[in-house]
């Protein structure tokens, strides 16, 4: 039986995922990218998320967009954040609500 489950992962899972499909280890990508491999392991691991300057690094590394980087780093964040508040899935809406609001009152 089918299943249509999407192809979803935290930002540390692909980063993983891309290193690992490469072979390389995290000292060899944390060299390269600037940063430590202890940090390379958390953001990993997702016990931490990289900045948007470790973004850039990691998408020029790996050859990926950068903006395909920072939605994935976004919508963890937002996952995240509805997890801890214990929020549904109505507060996405009214936030998505929010950003169009906000959007056409910044360009008056």
């Amino acid at each position: 039986m089918p299943t249509n489950k999407k192809n979803i992962a935290t930002i540390g899972e692909r980063l993983r995922t891309l290193r690992e499909d490469l072979h390389l280890s995290l000292r060899e990508v944390a060299s390269h990218i600037g940063i430590d491999t202890s940090l390379l392991g958390k953001i990993e691991r997702n016990e931490r998320q990289p900045t948007k300057e470790q973004i850039k690094h990691i998408a020029i590394f790996f050859k990926i967009d950068e903006k395909i980087l920072i939605k994935e780093l976004l919508s963890d964040q937002f996952a995240y954040k509805i997890m801890e508040e214990e929020a549904d899935i109505d507060t996405l809406k009214v936030a998505e609500d929010k950003v169009e609001y906000l959007k056409a009152n910044k360009k008056k």
